[in-house]
């Protein structure tokens, strides 16, 4: 009898229990909606990128645009949902709290652009030197932050003006490379330039809740003995106040530390 009873319970079918199975998974059981928001507290790279690979449904709620929005040049159709020919299209589009994937590859004009809510920028590539962000000449920024808001794993390029004007909310930039022109006018090139507080130095940066704060990332040209001079220039050109170019050459010349012996 216990030969007998052993073999029908052989004979029966078990559930299979492996997580590979959707029947046993039991987080595939959850609608779209809470799926995507669980999706949501993941960081967009690498963690959400990954989750895109397990199958087509999660693809689909990893890449939707209530998640992040993709700014990609080589998109040839842009009745896609989410995907947008360039950075400002896509702040523009943007609601507060969105990530936009800027796609690695080739470069990205950048000029002037507002960025008035909270927003996170994200580099599509492995390494930051594989999505450049490009500052168009005569232009006074690439990036204007007015919000908080967070670069991660980008490159910003520029040859005059600056890289990032920070004028109010936190800023953090994190694993990125900021590249500014080093010669022949680097007094008119700097990486991060501020004007948040009362003043034009950068002590009054953390009054009412206004910071930067900088990890992981790579600074090459663009002034830093001339930090102070390049925040009052950006002053300036905020209120409208013309700008004595010859005299901001007569203060580069005089100083008596060059850039190279800082980073000495």
């Amino acid at each position: 009898m216990e030969v007998e009873e052993l073999e029908k319970r052989k004979s029966r079918k078990i559930p299979s229990s492996s997580p590979s199975s959707p029947s046993s998974a039991l987080i595939n059981n959850l609608d779209d909606g809470c799926l995507m928001h669980i999706f949501s507290f993941l960081s967009p790279i690498p963690d959400r990128y990954n989750t895109a690979l397990v199958c087509h449904r999660w693809c689909y709620l990893a890449c939707h645009p209530r998640l992040w929005l993709r700014v990609d040049r080589s998109v040839q159709d842009f009745s896609e949902p989410g995907v947008f020919p360039n950075i400002e299209e896509a702040v523009s589009a943007a609601r507060p709290g969105d990530t936009i994937l800027i796609a690695a590859g080739g470069s990205h004009l950048a000029s002037n652009i507002q960025i008035k809510k909270p927003l996170c920028l994200i580099g599509g590539g492995e390494l930051p030197d594989e999505t450049n962000v490009i500052c168009l000449r005569g232009s006074d920024s690439a990036l204007e932050f007015l919000s908080t808001c967070k670069l991660t794993n980008l490159t910003v390029k520029a040859e005059l003006g600056c890289c990032l004007l920070h004028r109010s909310g936190r800023l953090i930039i994190d694993e990125c490379i900021l590249q500014c022109e080093s010669n022949p006018l680097d007094y008119l090139s700097c990486p991060i330039v501020s004007t948040a507080g009362s003043g034009v130095f950068p002590s009054n940066l953390k009054s009412d809740g206004d910071s930067i704060s900088v990890s992981h990332t790579r600074i090459e040209g663009g002034s830093i003995s001339n930090v102070a001079i390049a925040i009052a220039i950006a002053i300036a050109i905020a209120k409208g106040i013309t700008v004595d170019w010859d005299l901001i050459a007569k203060l580069q010349e005089s100083q008596e530390i060059s850039n190279n012996k800082i980073l000495e």
